[in-house]
């Protein structure tokens, strides 16, 4: 499941989640219905791994957010905790905005999903190993 969160209108029918190169073709279409543009995206095996942060500082200007990723390590007990930027994303507002609906709509589907299999009449679905990505695009 994905959605895509860009500057524009897009529809996620025709996106394939299990693409193996982590590739995500959108299509979407002007809002006067004129033509239909088509994002393909592929990543590199490195950029594919992704990176691991257990902390985010967001800030803001006029123009744009910052949302700047780290890895901290929590398990020092001193006064200043050591970490390590992964990663530093600049959005635009109408782009951030956008982000969050699909933030926002991707953690709802988790939590619904999770509380059912908390159910105790919960037999099916998604085995405990199963580590399917379930996305939302901004």
């Amino acid at each position: 499941m994905g959605d895509v969160v860009l500057e524009g209108a897009a529809d996620l029918s025709h996106a394939d989640e299990n693409d193996a190169h982590g590739g995500c073709d959108t299509r979407a279409v002007t809002d006067d219905g004129e033509r239909e543009r088509h994002i393909n995206m592929h990543m590199s095996p490195e950029t594919m791994a992704g990176a691991y942060a257990n902390f985010a500082n967001i800030s803001h200007s006029e123009y744009e957010f910052t949302i700047t990723f780290a890895r901290l390590d929590h398990e020092l007990d001193e006064d200043e905790i050591p970490g390590v930027v992964v990663s530093r994303v600049s959005a635009s507002p109408k782009f951030m905005r956008e982000l969050i609906d699909a933030l926002e709509d991707n953690y709802s589907k988790w939590s619904t999903r999770e509380g059912i299999k908390n159910l105790p009449e919960y037999r099916g679905g998604d085995s405990p190993g199963d580590e399917r990505s379930h996305s939302s695009t901004a």
